[in-house]
């Protein structure tokens, strides 16, 4: 019977999707009750002036339900959605829509209705934002009000329809027990990243997409002590920060005009005159890399970052590049002593095939020699231990600092 009305169907959500604001959504939020109630009355005036008089109680009673449930939900991702054993939605087209469970990519058994029907949803989900996909923008990353993250391509950047990828916000906040529980990394690895950060160790987390870095970086912070001040910038707000002294700031893409935009170094340019004691960069990739390492060596000691790369080196040389591409003056030399200087730990997290999340290098940044990288291990997992961690028994450089000024032993 829905199938018979799919067009009056989709004529009323479109008629209350126009009259809908981005407040309205918002206090959806709030107040959902409220909110159907808003929808149902529009639906009734939508009804009327459509003036289809031959629809009988029932079929006015389905009709309703359809569409409240269209508006106020996300359509066939809905109950996928709220799985608390789900961590992310990847729909790739109408027609196939993959999940990570439990840390494991599935592909489900519910599809959109056809192109048309998913662009309806996607519409749905940016209109709270007030942002929308257009041929001039036809991707867009951004964070919905539960704080979830969000991103969408179209025609004509995607070949095989809408994609759309949805990344769950986790209201659980893990702690490192929780990390040294599930195996993430050992005890005594754990007690030495959290002596690096009350020793105000600069520290980067590497790995590639999906490895952890946030929620490691979320973790360190909670050992930052109470009374300093901190900053955190990111592209999309996603760290839960628990300190009493915080202060988070979001970038901002241009407008529709192309004008407007505060990106990352922007953010951290204006955080350098706030007296932050420590700064956090939710991932650096950009222009930025430079004002982050200065920062780091001029009064912010104990500043973290997270960086794309397949390994603690590799890290290292991706800072390398991302400072010569934006200062094309500096030499090789130049830029790996700025890097150098300002890292001292390296935290890599890797991916396994069955989907847990693992610390599996644990490094110092050798600062004899400031002209080439040098790592020593401290800890390290891989393939040949079952990625079980282990101390490499390279005694730290930084033992002594760390012994001073954290009482660190083990």
């Amino acid at each position: 019977m829905i199938n018979k009305h799919q067009e009056l169907i989709d004529f009323i959500k479109k008629d209350c999707l126009a009259q809908l604001t981005e407040s309205d959504f918002l206090q959806s939020q709030e107040n959902e009750p409220a909110f159907r109630k808003k929808i149902e009355a529009m639906i009734n005036v939508s009804l009327k002036h459509k003036g289809d008089s031959s629809l009988n109680a029932q079929e006015r009673q389905m009709i309703l339900a359809q569409v409240i449930s269209d508006i106020t939900g996300l359509g066939p991702i809905e109950k996928m959605f709220h799985e608390p054993q789900v961590s992310e939605v990847m729909v790739n087209g109408p027609k196939q829509i993959y999940i990570e469970k439990d840390g494991r990519l599935e592909l489900s058994n519910v599809t959109f209705r056809d192109e048309q029907h998913l662009e309806y949803f996607v519409e749905k989900i940016l209109a709270p934002l007030g942002r929308h996909v257009t041929e001039a923008e036809p991707y867009i990353d951004a964070r919905l009000p539960d704080g979830s993250r969000v991103n969408v391509v179209r025609h004509p950047i995607s070949l095989i329809g809408t994609v759309l990828t949805i990344r769950k916000f986790s209201r659980k906040i893990l702690t490192m027990e929780d990390l040294v529980e599930r195996k993430s990394l050992s005890q005594a690895a754990g007690e030495f990243l959290s002596a690096c950060v009350r020793a105000r160790m600069n520290i980067i987390i590497s790995g590639g997409s999906g490895a952890g870095k946030t929620t490691m970086l979320n973790v360190l912070s909670n050992f930052i002590p109470q009374d300093q001040r901190v900053v955190s910038i990111e592209d999309i707000a996603e760290l839960q920060l628990k300190g009493r002294h915080i202060v988070r700031m979001e970038a901002r893409p241009a407008n529709i005009e192309g004008k407007g935009e505060i990106n990352i170094r922007k953010l951290l340019k204006n955080a350098l005159h706030m007296r932050p004691d420590r700064i956090i960069v939710g991932e650096v990739r950009s222009s930025e890399i430079l004002d982050m390492l200065q920062a780091m060596t001029t009064g912010h000691e104990g500043s973290m970052a997270t960086v794309h790369a397949n390994s603690a080196l590799e890290a290292l040389d991706r800072l390398e590049i991302l400072t010569l591409m934006d200062n094309p003056n500096f030499s090789s030399s130049v830029a790996k002593r700025h890097i150098i200087s300002a890292i001292d730990i390296i935290a890599h997290m890797t991916r396994l095939p069955d989907g847990s999340r693992k610390v599996s290098q644990i490094s110092e940044v050798s600062k004899e020699n400031r002209n080439d990288f040098k790592l020593q291990d401290i800890f390290y997992a891989g393939d040949s231990n079952g990625f079980e961690m282990k101390f490499t028994g390279n005694i730290p450089l930084v033992y002594d600092r760390l012994n001073k000024q954290t009482g660190f032993s083990s």
